[in-house]
């Protein structure tokens, strides 16, 4: 079934690529040495799904499953705590090699720099880890969190100390919102993974910190011994973390990148219209946003990580909800001896994709046009666990957006 999918083939002009440097090897390492200074740190588990990889009829399926990630059940906390660090070394005249966790979260600093508020507009998972990381290192956060935002999601806000509210506004006004309140706050900076004119340096920031977990999933297929995955498939809500890990695989694997899969939602898909317009410019979607994929529910794509995205992606997909929901059912309830793994809704859509174009007869031209066959190696990106264990249980127990079929059929 790919009822509500929608994908096509990347032809939008390539541009002069003057991103691509942001997210090499070496940006990335220094990103990577940033959070190793965290107590927190340890590197998120890659799972290797075999039996599922055999049943689709491919070589590997590989994990990487952020569900671990400093105890925060998501990926968002590296790239807000690596632009916080990188933002206050900027304005102490120091590199971030020399502000690791211990100094950060000193006496010493805090007297030196003093205290800042972080802004910033969230679904959930990135303000969290803006709050979580603003409490460790004695910083104030202010979070503006969009319209039918959950409970669950504002709490876990809520007890790191951070002024939250939920707004009567879609996340693209919420971020618009909190860059307004931010420069109008003494010591106030916005941290937001989405990029406009004008608002680069942050965002790019932000994309490096993300790309620590590429970083270990590379060093993690190694160890595999994959060489190189034949074929990512990320999701993108502004486009901040499919840019940095198409970005680092790019960069790294210049002479012969994998094929790279952008996954959004449909209710949200601003990347695949950009796409399909193909003209190089950004689409925006606007209205109320409705997915049960909440981290994805953003309108307006971030201008750094797209012009990386249209340089080096070569399939852009507009996902329905079933997609996810399908994906956490299969995580939840693996093949044989495949690991069992807990995906949000976010977090679980590319694995939904890879699914259906294996898997469905009439996605037999997805398969195609990405190349697919028995010695493909594909790594997809679980960016979050049950951060609305309500929505959980209603995917995996109940069947939210499951099948209407019966056994008469």
């Amino acid at each position: 079934m790919t009822e509500g999918l929608k994908w096509t083939v990347n032809h939008v002009p390539e541009s002069d690529d003057k991103f691509l440097d942001l997210m090499s090897e070496e940006n990335v390492t220094k990103a990577n040495e940033f959070h190793k200074s965290f107590p927190q740190y340890s590197v998120t588990p890659l799972q290797k799904l075999s039996a599922l990889a055999s049943y689709l009829g491919v070589k590997g399926i590989y994990c990487k499953d952020e569900s671990y990630r400093f105890g925060l059940n998501a990926f968002k906390v590296l790239g807000g705590s690596y632009a916080m660090g990188r933002y206050i070394a900027k304005e102490l005249g120091r590199d971030i090699s020399e502000l690791p966790y211990n100094v950060l979260s000193s006496d010493k600093l805090r007297e030196e720099f003093g205290q800042a508020t972080f802004f910033t507009a969230t679904d959930g998972n990135h303000g969290r880890g803006v709050a979580w990381a603003a409490n460790r290192l004695g910083q104030k956060a202010v979070v503006r969190m969009p319209k039918g935002t959950t409970r669950t999601r504002f709490d876990n806000i809520a007890k790191e100390g951070a002024e939250v509210t939920i707004e009567e506004m879609n996340y693209d006004d919420c971020v618009r919102m909190a860059a307004a309140e931010a420069a109008k706050t003494e010591h106030g900076i916005i941290v937001q993974d989405t990029a406009w004119d004008g608002y680069e340096e942050i965002p790019s920031w932000i994309m490096q910190g993300y790309g620590t977990l590429v970083l270990e999933a590379d060093k993690q297929l190694k160890e595999n011994g994959v060489e190189r995955p034949t074929h990512v498939f990320v999701q993108a809500g502004v486009g901040s973390l499919a840019g940095a890990v198409v970005g680092y695989f790019a960069h790294k694997y210049k002479e012969n990148p994998p094929v790279m899969i952008v996954c959004e939602a449909s209710a949200a898909d601003c990347l695949y219209r950009s796409a399909a317009q193909a003209d190089g410019n950004l689409v925006n979607v606007t209205g109320d946003l409705q997915t049960i994929m909440a981290g994805l529910a953003c309108g307006e794509g971030n201008t750094i990580g797209w012009d990386i995205l249209k340089n080096h992606v070569t399939v852009f997909a507009s996902c329905p909800d079933w997609m996810s929901a399908k994906a956490t059912r299969i995580y939840a309830n693996p093949l044989e001896s495949d690991p069992h793994i807990v995906s949000g809704e976010s977090g679980s859509v590319p694995l939904g994709l890879v699914y259906t174009a294996l898997h469905d007869e009439d996605a037999k031209d997805l398969k195609e046009a990405l190349k697919l066959d028995e010695n493909s190696n594909i790594l997809v990106i679980s960016t979050e666990g049950d951060t609305d264990p309500i929505r959980y249980r209603e995917i995996v127990w109940d069947g939210l957006y499951g099948t209407d079929k019966s056994l008469s059929e």
